[in-house]
């Protein structure tokens, strides 16, 4: 994520500012990708702390107009949990902006958003032909942590919760062309293998025992679509590392260039490789205050061309290309 300018003095702003450190209030115009001190600012700015801005005054910005069932007040903790799920969805949206996904100049669908609150009964969370379905709850630390442990997992935040879920959006939306289901297949294997079939045999007998050489993660081996939406997010993860490591002034050798943008390296595999090269180092500092790795992972060589195919294909998939 880009570190923006100030529009009305000096000093830095971040991606989820609402005021400058002055106190004069800003919002985020998505389509200059700047920071703006004019309303019309979103609808949503009062309730849930959204800071983009809208397209007219009383309306709601690009990413809120996308959430079409809002969870329900009356359970605790929903409004909160809400406005930090919608913060990780701007944030999501944005970087696919970067390929212009869900831009005006992308001509295929957006995705559509229920955010659920979670009362006696979990909410499971998925994506159904362009609707991708959120539990908000799991922006609580406290059940987001016990939930990754209970299925042993070394990561799970509401970011990567979004861009799992909008990947499979993604995938729906690529599905639609004809070049891409054959390459899909060879590639990633034929998703029309019985999916619930496919999950039940993961949760009961765990991914294969050569999984790290083939899948970035364990659930990623339950089913090919799981292993596409697993793929994409690491890609936007690495993607997005590399860019905020640029964006936060910090410098490497593996860098091409002064300026080099990450989202517009044409070479997958460089980015990959100064993408991994960046999140060892930063392994290396949180250990040094007893953390855990910001990046827990390992890419075998298979994992590696699964993201370079995603590289090729969320590029130029947006426009049609």
């Amino acid at each position: 994520m880009r570190v923006f300018a100030n529009p009305v003095g000096a000093g830095a702003l971040w991606f989820d500012n609402l005021a400058t450190a002055q106190g004069t209030p800003v919002a985020y115009d998505p389509q200059a990708r700047a920071f703006i001190t004019m309303p019309p600012f979103c609808i949503n700015r009062d309730v849930i702390g959204c800071n983009w801005i809208a397209p007219k005054q009383g309306a709601f910005c690009r990413a809120c107009a996308m959430t079409e069932l809002a969870p329900d007040p009356s359970i605790p903790d929903a409004m909160p949990n809400w406005a930090q799920t919608e913060a990780a969805k701007r944030w999501v949206l944005d970087n696919l902006g970067r390929w212009n996904w869900f831009r005006p100049e992308d001509p295929g669908a957006r995705p559509v958003f229920h955010m659920l609150a979670e009362g006696p009964t979990p909410v499971p969370m998925g994506h159904v032909g362009g609707v991708v379905t959120i539990s908000v709850a799991e922006a609580d630390p406290v059940l987001r942590t016990t939930r990754r442990e209970a299925l042993e997992e070394p990561y799970r935040t509401m970011i990567g919760h979004m861009r799992h879920e909008i990947s499979h959006m993604l995938w729906w939306r690529l599905s639609l062309r004809e070049d891409f289901l054959d390459a899909f297949r060879g590639m990633f294997g034929d998703e029309r293998e019985d999916y619930p079939a496919a999950l039940q045999r993961y949760y009961h007998n765990g991914p294969p025992p050569d999984w790290r050489s083939r899948f970035v993660s364990t659930y990623a081996s339950a089913h090919p679509h799981e292993d596409w939406a697993e793929t994409a997010s690491h890609l936007l993860h690495l993607t997005d590392i590399a860019d905020s490591f640029v964006a936060a002034g910090l410098s490497s050798s593996d860098l091409p260039h002064l300026g080099w943008d990450p989202y517009m390296e044409a070479d997958a595999e460089n980015l990959i490789h100064i993408a991994t090269h960046q999140v060892m180092a930063v392994n290396h500092i949180n250990r040094a205050m007893g953390l855990s790795d910001l990046y827990p992972f390992v890419l075998s060589e298979q994992v590696r061309r699964k993201l370079v195919f995603m590289h090729d294909w969320l590029r130029r998939g947006a426009q049609g290309l």
